[in-house]
């Protein structure tokens, strides 16, 4: 499955132009969304696209980097991306841990993260936070989730 998935995004990304594929050594987890990884002899910190996972000290911020570590710290994984960096020159890419699953889904399906919509338009992440609120996963089993966005504001 994992060889599959990489191949298609490699043929989108020939089609496209745009798209590039690397793999590297996850050597932090900095919180939900952000992790370190070891590309080409330097570290280079890497935010996951599409989502915003809760702050540190949000309800279910230590649970959502929690789930991000148990999936690929000291892992090889691939990253997806097309060159695109952040004000804080994170590397925007989603990430694909070495079992094939994509980190950056997987913690929108888990109920850990917000699909971006400030920053992404891919109806796939918001059917995937769609569903994830109806069967009340994670943080949706929460009356009154609030948004990072809006606690980084406070």
């Amino acid at each position: 499955m994992y060889i599959f998935y990489i191949k298609t995004l490699l043929a989108f990304a020939l089609l496209a132009g745009e798209l590039i594929t690397e793999s590297g050594k996850v050597v932090a987890v900095k919180d939900g969304d952000t992790i370190e990884v070891m590309l080409n002899g330097k570290t280079q910190r890497v935010r996951l696209a599409h989502i915003d996972c809760p702050e540190k000290n949000q309800p279910y911020g230590t649970k959502a980097r929690q789930f991000t570590s148990d999936a690929c710290f000291g892992q090889t994984v691939s990253l997806v991306h097309n060159k695109q960096y952040d004000r804080n020159k994170r590397l925007i890419a989603e990430v694909i841990t070495a079992a094939g699953k994509n980190l950056n889904k997987e913690l929108v399906k888990a109920g850990l993260a917000w699909h971006f919509k400030k920053y992404s338009t891919d109806s796939i992440y918001a059917n995937m936070e769609s569903a994830a609120r109806k069967t009340k996963n994670g943080l949706w089993n929460d009356p009154h989730p609030v948004a990072p966005w809006n606690w980084r504001r406070r």
